[in-house]
């Protein structure tokens, strides 16, 4: 392993500080653009029509995460190498992985335009066709914008693979102000119907990603431009084994709290995703904040790890416990504010209960503390417990079933989301302090 000095210890920590800066005001546009976009897509479609573009948007992550975890390998893979200063086996990683990703997607793309095309879209979304008769052409639209956007968004693990995750921020950014301005150009015009509305949100991140390819590849990292030579067939297997487990813990990820919209909306109404949607865009704006300062600590921590520089970790760790605390007052402070803040964000266009803004606070808190130490656990490719805890995942539909059946009460639901996550918690801060403290053996290595 090899030893750091203090001169690259001050770098990267300087790094950070520059990449935390940088992600704040990006953040914070982003977050502004997406309180905004609320209201504007709720006044253009309706609390049922909106509900039902929720749960698509929601369905169309599953898409995302259909790289088998290539593009958080690919990160990690690009810090280990940057660490060696291997540019040879750092263009290799990105041949590789766009290459990977280009072969995923084909098959993924036949198989849901032939579900959207023959299977029935209305049923599996409990959606009556006499509201959304253009539901199935609007679905097949949004699968093929996605299915393109997904093989160029690995673009965004490169930036944050060379430590430069505020840049990955700002092409998120800039494809969610574009499809803010697009949304509000449709609704001037009186065009702002279902389908152009999926289209031009679906759209323009791959508009975004398309103009930043040229700029990655060709100006900013040509030495890590992908070529068909560069490909390599080792590298790929070895992207693999370490994108598997991160695909693992996507997808459980998903299956527990992505499908959310989709549960909502079979187990209550369509209806009912709006206003649950409204608290977690609320409250998930103190992960933006978290994530923000968090995100740079991933490839950071593989750099440190590379290099053998635990006490840089550990430093890291500490402040870790102070931000969580930081944030649980915070999650406090904006429940008590709720009724205000909804009053002037979406007026009385949807009404938000006060419990359901309390149990999501929860959950959110609940998942940041996840974070804080899955960060730096995944930082240094330590999966295999959280993946052990995925089982949680399998538990978690039939028991929302269950809950949902004998309650007929969505905070119930809300508090199985909320209990689902514990497990992974408490195996996520042991882990951490055996490895901080050197006493992880076996399982708690890996």
């Amino acid at each position: 392993m090899i030893q750091t000095g203090t001169n690259h210890h001050t770098r990267r920590t300087n790094l950070l500080i520059k990449n935390v800066l940088f992600s704040f005001f990006i953040k914070g546009w982003s977050a502004l653009v997406v309180l905004i976009m609320v209201p504007l897509t709720l006044q253009c479609l309706g609390k049922y029509n909106n509900g039902v573009w929720l749960t698509i948007s929601s369905l169309l992550v599953w898409i995302d995460q259909m790289d088998i975890g290539l593009g958080s390998g690919l990160r990690n893979r690009l810090a280990a190498c940057k660490a060696h200063g291997d540019n040879t086996a750092s263009r290799e990683a990105v041949s590789s992985t766009m290459a990977m990703l280009v072969c995923i997607v084909i098959p993924i793309f036949i198989l849901l335009a032939a579900a959207v095309w023959f299977g029935d879209v209305y049923g599996f979304l409990n959606v009556d066709p006499n509201m959304i008769p253009e539901l199935r052409v609007a679905l097949l639209c949004a699968v093929s914008l996605v299915c393109s956007t997904f093989v160029l968004k690995f673009i965004g693990n490169v930036y944050m693979g060379m430590q430069l995750p505020a840049v990955s921020n700002l092409i998120v950014a800039l494809g969610q102000t574009l499809a803010l301005v697009a949304t509000w150009l449709l609704y001037k015009s009186g065009q702002a119907t279902f389908l152009p509305v999926v289209v031009v949100n679906t759209a323009a991140p791959l508009i975004v990603y398309l103009a930043a390819y040229p700029y990655t590849f060709y100006i900013k990292f040509t030495e890590l431009q992908p070529t068909w030579r560069s490909v390599n067939l080792r590298a790929a297997l070895q992207l693999g084994n370490l994108g598997i487990k991160f695909f693992w813990l996507q997808v459980a990820g998903i299956i527990q709290f992505m499908t959310a919209n989709i549960l909502i909306s079979n187990f209550f109404t369509p209806e009912m995703v709006t206003p649950y949607q409204i608290a977690y865009r609320y409250m998930s704006l103190v992960i933006v904040f978290f994530t923000v300062i968090c995100m740079p600590f991933w490839n950071a921590t593989t750099d440190a790890y590379e290099r053998g520089d635990m006490g840089w970790i550990e430093k890291a760790g500490k402040k870790m416990n102070t931000l969580t605390i930081f944030i649980f007052c915070l999650l406090v402070l904006m429940t008590a504010l709720s009724p205000l803040v909804y009053q002037v964000w979406i007026g009385d266009k949807c009404d938000v209960p006060f419990g359901m803004t309390a149990m999501m606070a929860l959950y959110i808190f609940l998942l940041v503390l996840s974070m804080r130490y899955s960060y730096f656990l995944n930082g240094i490719g330590a999966l295999r417990m959280q993946l052990y805890m995925t089982v949680s995942a399998i538990v978690f539909i039939p028991l929302a079933w269950l809950v949902s059946y004998v309650t007929h009460d969505i905070l119930w639901f809300m508090a199985v989301m909320c209990l689902c996550n514990l497990p992974g918690i408490v195996v996520n801060i042991i882990q951490f302090n055996k490895i901080l403290k050197g006493t992880a053996i076996g399982i708690w290595r890996k």
